[in-house]
């Protein structure tokens, strides 16, 4: 029977979740498997795996053949070398003490490597929020001077229009007088003509010189004893 080892996808949508399991080649990728030898997650930053080295190791042994992205993995945490190793063991290249040595090596420079490597994210992210947290003041500080300037501009403005009509009301006043001015000569007018039309009025006794002249026109009323003196010398 042939046997593969390879990955079975987990996880939800856009965020896959690995199984590393040694299957049956005739079954689905996602169905039945002979043992499942660890998992790996790629949505982490450097993606961690977990492996059973030597379980790896015994199917390799066996004949199993990993896929591409399996063989990556078996070699990223050592079970290919190991497998190699144990290979040149079975040959008599080389013994298992010296097998185990080399293997105890390369696994020690491996883990200094991805721990400066986490090393190197954890700078990288640190100095990140570093600039964010930067950029972040200096928004708020730009924010904040621009709704200082802004309330300076409303006070000043209201300032401007508390002073306006203090200075406007002269200008006022200067038209009241102006209006009164102008409305006084034409009340003057009305009150020179008044008098003009009562003219008549002042005329009238003048109408009324014949009544007293009337006296005048009965003076010969007055003289008649005197045509009568005659009679008295008869």
């Amino acid at each position: 029977m042939p046997v593969k080892i390879r990955l079975q996808r987990h996880g939800k949508k856009g965020k896959p979740y690995y199984w590393i399991v040694a299957a049956d080649t005739r079954s689905k990728r996602d169905g039945k498997y002979l043992e499942k030898l660890g998992s790996y997650n790629p949505n982490l930053n450097p993606p961690t795996i977990e492996l059973d080295v030597d379980s790896s190791v015994k199917w390799l042994q066996n004949g199993a053949q990993p896929t591409h992205t399996a063989r990556n993995i078996l070699s990223y945490k050592g079970a290919m070398l190991k497998h190699h190793l144990l290979g040149g063991v079975a040959k008599g290249a080389l013994t298992l003490e010296e097998a185990e040595t080399k293997l105890a090596s390369w696994l020690e420079e491996k883990a200094s490597k991805i721990d400066s490597k986490i090393s190197s994210l954890e700078k990288e992210e640190a100095s990140k929020k570093a600039k964010e947290l930067e950029a972040e003041k200096l928004v708020n500080k730009a924010r904040i001077e621009a709704q200082v300037t802004a309330a300076e501009e409303a006070v000043a403005e209201e300032a401007v229009a508390e002073e306006a009509p203090a200075e406007e009301a002269p200008a006022e006043e200067a038209v009241a007088e102006e209006a009164v001015a102008e409305e006084a000569p034409a009340e003057e007018a009305v009150a020179e003509e008044a008098p003009a039309e009562e003219a008549p009025a002042e005329e009238a006794p003048a109408e009324e010189a014949p009544a007293e002249e009337a006296p005048a026109e009965e003076a010969p009323a007055e003289e008649a004893p005197a045509e009568e003196a005659p009679e008295d010398d008869k």
